[in-house]
C-alpha cells in the first residue's frame, strides 16, 4: 500500500474514531438526565424500546456500512462501485421495509410479550428509522470504502446531537406539561427516525447521483442479486452481530425483566419502577466501554499495517498491546466503579436503589471490553467461527436464564446473568482463537499482577470513603453534594494507586505506555527519578 493512501487510511481511521467516541459519549450521558427528570418509571418506558432502536442503528453505522465499505473497495473502477452500491441498496431497502412493516403491524404483539401493552405506539414511532437505514448505510459504506471517512463522521454526530436534543426536550416538556410516562416515550421514540432524516441529507448528493439516477452500463461483470443477498445475510449479518452484541442482550432484558418481576409477585407499577432503577447500569456500562475501549483502538491502524506486511512478530506485539491496554483500563473501571457505586447510585440518580444490582451489571465493563479487542483482532484475521458461536453460545445463556434468575432474585439476577452472558461469549471467542493470542493474556504474569493491582486499589478507596463518611457524618454523606465530592476523591485516589502500582509492578511494557494518556511523561518522570537514585 502505497505511503500517502496509508497515511490517508489512518488520518480517516482517527477521525471516524475521535467521532465515535463523541457519539457514544453523548448516547450515555444524555440519559443521566433522562432519568432524573421523567424518574424511574419513565426511564424504563424509554429503555424497554431502546434496544430496537441500537439494533437499527448499529445496521446503519457499523455492520452493514462495514460490509458495504468491502464490497465497494473490491471493485476496480467508479462505475462499479456505484452500480455495487445501488445493488447493496436495493438489498437494504428490501430488509428494511420487511423489518418497518414487522414492527408497525406487530407493535402491540411485541409490546404484549414485554407484559405493558402501553408500550405499543413507541414501538410504531422507533419503527420509521428502518426507512432511512439503506440510504444512510449505503452512503456511508460506500465512502468508507473509497477511504473517506469525513461523510460517515458528520452524518454519525449529526444524528447523535439531535437524537439527544430531542429527547432531552421531549423529557422537559413532559414535566413541564405533565404528559404521562408513555407520551413522553413516544416523542422521544419519535427522535430517531427524525435524526436518521436529518443525518440523511449529509448523503443527499450521492444519492441523487448514484442511487436515483439512471443506471450507467456496468463495465465489469458484478455479482448477481442472488449471491449478494447471501453475502449480506452471511458477511454482513456477521458483522451486525458482533457490533449489536450487548443491545441484543439489553433486548432480551425488554421481553424478561419487568415479566418476570411480576411472576416474582411485584405490583406492575412497583416492577416498572424496578426496571428503571435496573437500566440505570446501561449508561455506566457505556461509559465505562468509552474508557476501556478509546486507548487501545488507537492501535488498530498499526496492527492493520503489521498485517498487511505479513509481519507476525510485530502484528503480536501490537495485539498484546492492544488486548494489555484494553484489559488493564477495563479491570480498573470496574473495580473503581464497583468501590464507588453507592455514591455514584446517589450522585447521578439522587437514591440508593439498585445498589446491588448495579454492582454486579458493572462487571460486564470488563467482558464487552475484551469482546470488543478481541472480536477486532479476530476480524482482522478474517477468523469469524469463533465470534458468530461465542456470540450466540452467550445469547442462548441470557435467553434461557434471564427470565428464571430474575423470578428467584429480581433485578440482581438480570445483571448476573448478563455478566455470565457476556463471560460465556468471551470464554467461546478465547477458545476458539489461534493460540498466540490466547497466550496474550497469559504471558508475563501480566493477569496475576492485574488482578493483584487491582484488589489493592479497590481496597484502598473503599477504605478512603468510608473514612470519609465516617468524618462527615451519615446524614451530610447521604446528600448529592457530598457523594459527588466523595466521588472525585475516590476516582483521584484509586487512579494514583493503580499508576503507582503498574509503575512499581511494571504492568505495562514502554510500548503499552505510549499509548495512554501522559504515558510519554510518566516514562520520562521514572526516568528522571531513577537517574537521581543512582
Amino acid at each position: 500500500m502505497p505511503k500517502d493512501h496509508l497515511n490517508t487510511v489512518f488520518k480517516g481511521a482517527l477521525i471516524l474514531s475521535i467521532s465515535s467516541l463523541v457519539a457514544k459519549i453523548l448516547s450515555a450521558v444524555y440519559r443521566i438526565p433522562l432519568q432524573n427528570m421523567v424518574g424511574n418509571t419513565g426511564f424504563y418506558v424509554y429503555q424497554q424500546i431502546y434496544p430496537l432502536y441500537g439494533i437499527g442503528m448499529t445496521f446503519a453505522l457499523n455492520g452493514f456500512p462495514n460490509f458495504i465499505s468491502k464490497l465497494v473497495a473490491e471493485q476496480p473502477d467508479e462505475t462499479s462501485k456505484s452500480l455495487i452500491a445501488r445493488r447493496a441498496f436495493h438489498i437494504l431497502s428490501g430488509l428494511s421495509l420487511v423489518v418497518f412493516f414487522g414492527l408497525q403491524l406487530g407493535a402491540t404483539w411485541i409490546a404484549a410479550h414485554m407484559g405493558d401493552v402501553n408500550l405499543a405506539p413507541i414501538i410504531s414511532a422507533v419503527a420509521w428509522m428502518f426507512v432511512f437505514m439503506p440510504w444512510l448505510a449505503t452512503g456511508r459504506g460506500y465512502y468508507q470504502g473509497k477511504f473517506l471517512m469525513g461523510p460517515t463522521a458528520v452524518s454519525q454526530l449529526i444524528e447523535q446531537v439531535v437524537r439527544v436534543a430531542i429527547i432531552i426536550m421531549a423529557a422537559y416538556f413532559s414535566v413541564r406539561l405533565g404528559w404521562d410516562n408513555y407520551r413522553m416515550g413516544t416523542w422521544a421514540m419519535s427522535s430517531a427516525p427524525l435524526a436518521a432524516i436529518c443525518s440523511s441529507l449529509i448523503f443527499t448528493a450521492f444519492g441523487l447521483r448514484y442511487l436515483l439516477a439512471l443506471a450507467p452500463a456496468p463495465t465489469h461483470p458484478l455479482p448477481s442479486y442472488r449471491k449478494l443477498t447471501k453475502r449480506f445475510v452471511i458477511e454482513g449479518g456477521t458483522l451486525c452481530l458482533v457490533a449489536a452484541v450487548v443491545i441484543l442482550l439489553q433486548l432480551v432484558d425488554s421481553f424478561t425483566v419487568m415479566r418476570g418481576l411480576v411472576h416474582q409477585g411485584q405490583l406492575p407499577e412497583v416492577a416498572k419502577a424496578l426496571k428503571g432503577v435496573y437500566d440505570r447500569g446501561q449508561p455506566l456500562v457505556q461509559l465505562g466501554l468509552v474508557v476501556a475501549t478509546a486507548f487501545s483502538a488507537t492501535l488498530l491502524p498499526a496492527l492493520t499495517d503489521a498485517l498487511a506486511k505479513r509481519q507476525p512478530i510485530e502484528f503480536k506485539r501490537q495485539t498484546q498491546a492492544m488486548v494489555h491496554v484494553s484489559l488493564a483500563l477495563s479491570m480498573a473501571a470496574t473495580v473503581g466503579l464497583v468501590a464507588l457505586m453507592p455514591q455514584i447510585n446517589r450522585l447521578l440518580f439522587g437514591s440508593l436503589e439498585g445498589t446491588t444490582a448495579l454492582r454486579i451489571y458493572i462487571i460486564s465493563i470488563l467482558f464487552a471490553a475484551l469482546i470488543t479487542t478481541y472480536t477486532s483482532v479476530l476480524q482482522s484475521l478474517n477468523e469469524y467461527t469463533a465470534m458468530i458461536i461465542g456470540i450466540i453460545a452467550g445469547l442462548a445463556t441470557k435467553v434461557l436464564a434471564n427470565y428464571i434468575f430474575v423470578v428467584h432474585y429480581g433485578i440482581n439476577g438480570a445483571s448476573a446473568v448478563t455478566v455470565l452472558s457476556l463471560a460465556v461469549m468471551f470464554a467461546v471467542m478465547w477458545l476458539g482463537s489461534p493460540e498466540d493470542l490466547q497466550q496474550v493474556l497469559l504471558e508475563s504474569g501480566y493477569l496475576i499482577k492485574l488482578l493483584a493491582l487491582s484488589a489493592v486499589m479497590g481496597i484502598v478507596v473503599v477504605l478512603s470513603c468510608h473514612q470519609i463518611t465516617a468524618l462527615v457524618g451519615p446524614i451530610l454523606a447521604n446528600t448529592r453534594g457530598m457523594a459527588g465530592i466523595i466521588t472525585v476523591i475516590g476516582v483521584l485516589i484509586g487512579v494514583l494507586v493503580f499508576v503507582a502500582g503498574a509503575v512499581y509492578a511494571r504492568l505495562f511494557t514502554i510500548r503499552e505506555w505510549l499509548v495512554l494518556p501522559y504515558g510519554k511523561r510518566l516514562i520520562k518522570a521514572v526516568a528522571k527519578g531513577k537517574e537521581h537514585h543512582s
